[in-house]
């Protein structure tokens, strides 16, 4: 049984899984890096950590009216994503980052 405040992955956003695969090798490789990283920190780190530069999008909202937030994946990736409960929900990829905010 997780801990409380420990992260877990959602990857089974269809949009996201399609970035995902659209990405090449090394670029891959980089966004699994931090998914790894992800799943190691608490939910406090990771608000915390200042190479994933977790960012409130004033902008939009996601399902439900949930609060939308981009986190840096790679120095050239921003991911899109929600926090619901222990879950950080992956909603796409963006390597344009002005992008994951409008």
């Amino acid at each position: 049984m997780p801990k409380s405040d420990q992260v877990l992955l959602d990857l089974n956003n269809p949009v996201f899984q399609e970035d995902l695969f659209s990405l090449g090798k090394e670029e891959t490789g980089r966004v699994f890096a931090t998914l790894r990283k992800l799943k190691r920190l608490s939910w406090s780190e990771v608000h915390k950590d200042k190479g994933l530069r977790w960012e409130l999008v004033q902008s939009k909202r996601g399902p439900g009216g949930m609060r939308l937030y981009t986190i840096r994946i790679t120095d050239k990736i921003r991911a899109l994503v929600c926090r619901d409960d222990q879950f950080i929900r992956f909603l796409s990829l963006h390597r344009d980052h002005d992008s994951a905010y409008s």
